[in-house]
């Protein structure tokens, strides 16, 4: 599953809902790195991230869901071998390797679905890890975007589009 032991993922079930609530609730109503409403509804935040992906991850540490992610086509056509993913970790479960787990997971479920590469559309410069954590996993720095995400406390900061080249043995 992941390179910690102590650390299970598997696809999100509806029963699961209760738990990825938590976490998208208070990850996004710090309004810090994501772009969604910070008011967004229980149910708008699970449609959000459970149904309109292709497919929903839980990271559990000893039975308890502490991380989620989601993988999507990024775009339609002639980009839909690019995947997007997002991560979120509950605050209780940051600073143990789980954002680094999920992000080599969702590599190799990426591969499996059929995509070959994934891009995030807008890391937040000012989310320090994640984008030392990203550079670190083997994606790159595509783009910047100028005062694009008005942050709650740091003004107006960048972000950036990453990319990374998933498949080995095509073109």
């Amino acid at each position: 599953m992941s390179d910690h032991a102590d650390i299970s993922i598997r696809l999100a079930r509806e029963s699961d809902n209760d738990a990825l609530w938590g976490i998208l609730r208070d990850v996004i109503r710090a309004g810090d790195t994501y772009t969604y409403d910070p008011g967004l509804t229980r149910d708008a935040s699970l449609d959000l991230w459970t149904v309109a992906p292709r497919a929903t991850y839980v990271a559990e540490v000893a039975d308890e869901i502490i991380g989620t992610y989601f993988i999507k086509t990024n775009q339609q056509g002639g980009g839909a071998h690019v995947c997007n993913c997002g991560y979120m970790v509950a605050p209780g479960g940051r600073g143990r390797g789980l954002a680094a787990a999920m992000c080599r997971h969702s590599q190799t479920q990426a591969l499996a679905l059929g995509y070959l590469a994934m891009q995030f559309n807008f890391v937040v410069t000012t989310n320090l890890g994640a984008v030392h954590l990203w550079h670190k996993l083997g994606f790159e720095t595509v783009g910047r975007l100028p005062r694009a995400f008005a942050h709650p406390t740091q003004g107006f900061v960048d972000a950036l589009v990453m990319y990374k080249w998933l498949a080995e043995d095509v073109g």
